[in-house]
């Protein structure tokens, strides 16, 4: 079953959708079990960050549709805003 964003956005007040917006960086590392994937997209200058069990093909200068919610992640003690995404797709 595919979702859909705008009834996740309805579900969840929180949530923000953005569609066709350009990946500048993606970066994939392990963590544990996990890949961390972090993205840069243009015109913001907040990372995107979600988990995969696998690798994922590159997503750097592709365009994307995501939906997402802003969270605070303490890097080294410095509190960070960064977007955790719950969906994402290209466009």
């Amino acid at each position: 079953m595919k979702s859909n964003p705008d009834a996740l956005i309805s579900k969840h007040p929180g949530l923000v959708h953005s569609d066709a917006v350009k990946v500048k960086s993606h970066v994939q590392r392990a963590q544990e079990d996990w890949i961390l994937h972090t993205l840069m997209i243009e015109g913001y200058d907040v990372p995107f960050r979600f988990k995969r069990h696998a690798k994922y093909h590159s997503l750097q200068g592709a365009r994307v549709n995501l939906t997402y919610y802003p969270a605070q992640e303490s890097v080294a003690g410095i509190d960070m805003e960064v977007m955790k995404v719950v969906r994402i797709k290209r466009s």
